[in-house]
């Protein structure tokens, strides 16, 4: 069985190498989308709090004059 020239082991490390920095970056793309979201819903959801809440302060305001 012929021995592996150093080159071919260089390529291999670097071939891996490269390899988790892609899988890492991909997961790190993932998270941001999935952040992005989330952001987005959260938003949704204190807009409705602030419309409510500007329609309750009306009524109290109603409500004591």
């Amino acid at each position: 069985m012929a021995k592996k020239s150093k080159l071919t082991q260089v390529a291999v490390k670097i071939g891996a190498a490269m390899g988790r920095a892609d899988r890492k970056a991909q997961q790190v793309a993932k998270a941001g989308v999935l952040a992005k979201k989330e952001l987005h819903a959260i938003s949704k959801q204190v807009d409705v709090l602030k419309r409510q809440l500007l329609q309750t302060t009306k009524r109290l305001r109603k409500a004591l004059s």
